[in-house]
């Protein structure tokens, strides 16, 4: 897997860079043609605060963010965005004048928020981050989630997006299909590198790879 491995470098920033995979993967929604690594973006504090620095720079100080929802395991860079959005003058409107940042949990494919999380959503203003938005499933769950309790979604951000808008909202990405060259993603029963015959090398998602061969 390693052999078809590629390193690609942030336009916004040289001081992101992410691996990318070429191959035959499976997520949890769909089969992708190109695996993207977010290993030290999401875990090395230097490349999280980078991260966390240029999606803040997207956003205006009219933005008002009480609570940063993460997924894909992006919590180290959701507490630098909060501190970066905070920096850039931008304000929450609830009681301790600070930013929530909080993570849901994921039950059989829904977003679950306990009831200890439900004050840091209700007629709040919350920000949704996450890795990856391929087909945008697990995005556009999240996005009702966060209105079923209450919220009002101020803004949403990604590492890698591969749609633009989550009903009417953009989506503000660092990277895009057009930074990763010949990205695709298929539909189960519809993906053309299973019709050909194309083993699967790896089972992904916001967590990492399990190689398959």
């Amino acid at each position: 897997m390693e052999a078809n491995m590629q390193k690609i470098l942030a336009k916004a920033d040289r001081r992101i860079q992410m691996k990318v995979f070429t191959g035959h993967f499976v997520t949890p929604h769909s089969h992708i043609t190109r695996y993207l690594d977010m290993t030290t973006l999401k875990t090395r504090a230097s490349e999280a605060s980078a991260v966390a620095e240029t999606l803040a720079q997207r956003y205006s100080m009219q933005t008002i963010v009480d609570t940063i929802v993460c997924l894909d395991n992006t919590e180290v860079i959701g507490a630098y965005l909060a501190a970066e959005l905070t920096k850039t003058g931008i304000v929450s409107m609830n009681a301790h004048q600070t930013i929530y940042v909080i993570k849901p949990e994921i039950i059989s494919g829904q977003i679950v928020f306990r009831d200890n999380y439900k004050p840091m959503l209700e007629k709040k203003n919350v920000f949704i981050l996450l890795g990856t938005a391929s087909t945008g499933e697990s995005l556009e769950n999240c996005y009702h989630s966060v209105l079923y309790h209450g919220g009002k979604v101020a803004g949403i951000s990604a590492v890698f997006s591969a749609i633009t808008k989550m009903d009417g909202i953009p989506i503000e990405s660092i990277f895009s299909t057009q930074d990763i060259p010949n990205y695709a993603s298929h539909r189960p029963n519809e993906c053309p590198l299973c019709k050909q015959g194309q083993p699967i090398n790896a089972l992904v998602n916001g967590y990492g790879y399990s190689k398959l061969q």
